[in-house]
């Protein structure tokens, strides 16, 4: 067991590395990035706001308790002869600070659920993917849509040699993979998850979509990508010594470049009996 455990702890180091580019990597991860990643996606842009929104809120009422808690410390200090009040509660000071809070809280959860609310809307989707989570890979089926029926593995490409440190690494070092899931810009994609094995987290930032696949359970999200490009992410939960080798690279097309990827998909898919086409295949 704690061998087991070494290994898995190595994994998510490993994983860890795999963000310590030298340059910031367009759709991944950022040098010295402190704040959420570039947002694509309506969704993603709302978070941002909220979580910018809610640091402002929570920045307001530290200098307003800090502030008035300095202030009475200072000007009321007993080497200034301050005489503390004698009074045992106030019912005008109780109500305050309960009133106060609430209304705090209801003014961020109203907002906040109006975009769980739309993280949970997947209706009208122009195609929907199901993205399988392998010990450690990805499986990707286009279940509706243009492109239904083409299915393939996304299988880490990074050579061992840069693994091992014997080989210099580039800044998408752990995030190439053989073949990425190709999706249409300004349409809506509604991903199913699920996993032939244990749990993993299927996570683009960008998107601002994280949704867990469970084994024997499928659940749902979506996005739409407003800006056509290559993005990053990788899976989110530690699902054993190679949770760090499944990678996930969404490319994202103009809709009439991702229609001609499907038609060449196909007839490849169909001369060669169901084989997916060699890395490189989408251009």
């Amino acid at each position: 067991m704690k061998l087991k455990h070494f290994a898995i702890l190595a994994s998510a180091l490993v994983a860890t590395t795999a963000f310590a580019a030298t340059q910031s990597l367009p759709g991944g991860p950022q040098v010295n990035g402190i704040d959420f990643q570039t947002p694509v996606t309506s969704i993603a842009m709302d978070q941002r706001g909220l979580n910018y929104m809610v640091m402002l809120i929570c920045l307001a009422i530290a200098v307003l308790v800090f502030g008035a808690m300095f202030y009475a410390v200072f000007k009321f200090r007993k080497s200034k002869g301050a005489v503390p009040a004698k009074f045992h509660e106030s019912t005008t000071v109780e109500v305050i600070w309960t009133v106060i809070p609430l209304l705090i809280v209801i003014g961020m959860v109203i907002p906040a659920t109006k975009v769980v609310l739309a993280q949970e809307n997947v209706s009208h989707s122009y195609l929907t993917v199901k993205a399988t989570g392998y010990q450690w890979k990805w499986g990707y089926d286009y279940l509706d849509g243009p492109g239904k029926g083409i299915a393939f593995y996304s299988t880490l490409t990074t050579p061992m040699a840069q693994i091992f440190g014997n080989a210099p690494k580039p800044d998408n070092y752990l995030l190439q993979v053989d073949h990425e899931l190709v999706v249409p810009v300004n349409k809506k994609i509604r991903i199913v998850t699920t996993s032939a094995d244990v749990l993993h987290g299927w996570y683009v930032p960008a998107f601002g979509v994280q949704m867990d696949a469970i084994p024997g359970a499928t659940r749902e999200t979506w996005f739409q990508v407003d800006k056509p490009g290559t993005y990053y992410g990788q899976c989110a939960q530690i699902c054993g010594k190679g949770h760090a080798f499944m990678p996930i690279v969404v490319k994202v097309l103009p809709l009439p470049q991702y229609l001609a990827w499907v038609r060449s998909t196909e007839a490849t898919l169909k001369k060669d009996g169901g084989a997916f086409p060699p890395s490189g295949a989408v251009s």
